[in-house]
This record gives structure tokens, sequence and C-alpha cells, in this order.
């Protein structure tokens, strides 16, 4: 784990946009690109991410991890975006 790649998937502008895509079809929020940037922490800290994007640099130093789906995949995403919705009482 490294706070550094973590901070580096937050703030990816790629991997903002794929967030909020998933967060708008799952509906969560009227507003999905401040929701995920308000939860943008939270998101880029989920279990494996972190190792993914740092094989993906070790492989291909000057790509882009968040616009290669095979790093983060949008599973992987929509499994994240789905487990941060709050449960109704």
């Amino acid at each position: 784990m490294s706070y550094l790649t973590q901070d580096e998937i937050a703030n990816n502008r790629a991997m903002q946009s794929r967030v909020a895509q998933a967060a708008a079809e799952e509906n969560i929020s009227g507003d999905p690109d401040r929701w995920t940037y308000d939860t943008r922490r939270d998101w880029a800290a989920a279990p494996g991410w972190d190792d993914a994007w740092e094989s993906a640099k070790v492989s291909d130093p000057d790509g882009d991890p968040g616009t290669n789906e095979g790093v983060i995949t949008d599973g992987m995403i929509l499994s994240q975006v789905q487990s941060m919705v709050p449960t109704m009482p």
C-alpha cells in the first residue's frame, strides 16, 4: 500500500471520470461529479487498486493507468462505488 499512489489515483482525471460515470449509472447522487470528488480519497483506497496502479506504471512508465481499463477495471470501480452507497434503515 502506498499513500502516494492512492493520492495519485484520487487525483487522476480519468479515474474521476470513470468513477463519476459509475456513480451516475447507480443513481448515487444528483451530482455524481461532486460525489466522486468528495469521496475520492475513499474510493482511491479500495483494496488492490494501488498495487494494480503501481504494477501498470512499472509495465508502462509513460502510460496513464487511469485510462487503461485493464489496470482498474470497470467492474472494480462499480464494486467499490456500490460498496460506498449508504444503506437504508
